[in-house]
């Protein structure tokens, strides 16, 4: 098994990525939520399923303690960051701020969940995965609750930046790349694939068989 690493020796910036995911991706659930002119309560439950939802999963698999049960600050932020987007103009959203604040989530939330795997003893290619697992289940739980389509079965890059940010993050940290490089690196890896799959419809072939 993969030694047990503290979260702070992986990179001090990792709890900050935390918060940053959690508050963009609770800003693109009250997004969803307010798109669909849904009261405040609706877009406070979009924002926090979104914003927990993949943390969630994640700290099941690795069999850590929940997060958001014994710390109030994920909590707090996602109803922050809930009321603020439903008393807000909708004007200041424009039509794509949900892809952008999704891709920033997206690349925050997998190098933490990597991290965090990686600091509860799970090895390299599972802590990978829940990376990509914290990245986007919040996601998939939305559009779920929304009623529409995944936003992983969208034609362009998706999955692939988030393995790209944890699977860069877990094997710069391997190198033995000083912190808080391989956080840093990985996290604007991610959101650069992302965003030029947002800007350009960057996608993988799809099956044409």
């Amino acid at each position: 098994m993969h030694p047990h690493i503290p979260i702070p020796a992986l990179s001090p910036l990792l709890p900050w990525l935390d918060y940053a995911g959690l508050a963009v991706f609770a800003a693109s659930g009250a997004l969803a939520a307010a798109r669909e002119r849904q009261t405040i309560v609706t877009a406070c439950f979009f924002a926090c399923v979104t914003g927990i939802g993949g943390g969630t999963t994640r700290d099941l698999l690795i069999d850590a303690p929940v997060f958001w049960m014994h710390d109030a600050v994920p909590l707090a932020i996602c109803l922050g960051v809930a009321a603020a987007v439903w008393l807000s103009p909708r004007r200041w959203w424009p039509e794509k701020a949900l892809d952008w604040c999704d891709a920033v989530g997206l690349a925050a939330y997998a190098v933490y969940g990597a991290g965090k795997a990686l600091s509860f003893g799970i090895p390299p290619l599972p802590a990978a995965v829940m990376g990509v697992v914290s990245a986007c289940m919040g996601g998939i739980i939305r559009d779920v609750v929304a009623g529409v389509p995944s936003i992983i079965l969208r034609p362009e890059l998706y999955v692939t930046a988030a393995a790209l940010s944890a699977g860069l993050f877990v094997g710069l940290t391997l190198l033995g790349l000083p912190a808080p490089m391989p956080a840093m690196i990985a996290a604007i890896a991610g959101f650069a694939l992302r965003a030029a799959a947002i800007a350009r419809g960057l996608a993988l072939p799809a099956y044409k068989g």
